[in-house]
């Protein structure tokens, strides 16, 4: 339950108000995920005078706005092919024009196939926190204890590689379901390959981060062997894990 609702100036009185102790606030993009992660009173600071939209390349990196939504994201030729399909297979149109990037990786599950093409792509998330001070943080450390990092912080901006070959895969009841078992690869011009599963549990899980891809498949299926709940049997994600991981090196290797 939304208590208070305020809109800020800059980035200096949003600070002060996610720095509060009481009430907890927290930052308002699209408001999408508030009441789907959030069961207790809050009240929040939206970002709709700070801009925080851009998409834009910087050398090899590409620099995305917290702010931004997954619907503006499908048209920039910036944007990789996977990553579309992830964010297109995630939300519906009517969601993707509300959601923001930032509130899509704060909110991302083990199901979640947009923040899965993220960690492959070892995304940076870049805060802004009290007396002007940032800080950069892998979104693969941000996970795990993503409460505790908000805290007092402001995610800014998401930045990811531009020249790397990518890859999203997954297999579902149906087109517009969830995955049941999803596969994310990146692969770097020098070889350095990460791979992610998507599907079960609490967030999306990096299997591999290494200087090449060999033990990929294997290691896929062996990160799912006891991956079972009521929508899949562990065998079944094990086996169909090693299967998409092989498809998205495949992929990658036609592209590249």
């Amino acid at each position: 339950m939304i208590t208070e609702y305020h809109r800020p100036d800059s980035i200096e009185e949003l600070l002060s108000l996610v720095s509060r102790k009481s009430p907890r606030t927290i930052v308002l993009g699209g408001g999408l995920y508030i009441n789907e992660i959030i069961k207790e009173p809050i009240a929040v600071a939206d970002l709709q005078k700070l801009g925080m939209t851009a998409i834009m390349s910087k050398g090899n990196i590409l620099q995305l706005g917290a702010a931004v939504t997954l619907q503006a994201m499908l048209d920039p030729d910036l944007i990789p092919a996977a990553l579309k399909k992830a964010i297109k297979h995630q939300e519906t149109y009517n969601r993707r024009q509300v959601a923001t990037l930032a509130g899509s990786l704060v909110a991302a599950n083990g199901r979640s196939a947009v923040g899965g093409v993220f960690l492959a792509l070892d995304a940076e998330l870049v805060f802004s926190k009290a007396k002007a001070k940032i800080e950069k943080v892998r979104l693969g450390d941000f996970l795990p204890v993503r409460e505790d990092k908000l805290a007092g912080r402001v995610i800014t901006e998401i930045s990811i590689p531009a020249i790397v070959g990518v890859s999203y895969q997954y297999v579902a009841r149906s087109p517009a379901d969830l995955p049941i078992v999803g596969a994310a690869v990146a692969q770097w011009p020098s070889g350095r390959t990460r791979v992610v599963l998507i599907g079960y549990g609490d967030q999306p899980v990096m299997v591999l981060d290494g200087p090449e891809a060999d033990g990929a498949v294997e290691a896929a299926k062996d990160a799912y062997s006891d991956a079972d709940d009521q929508w899949a049997s562990a065998a079944y994600r094990s086996d169909t894990a090693g299967i998409l991981v092989k498809r998205c090196l495949e992929e990658i290797a036609e592209n590249g």
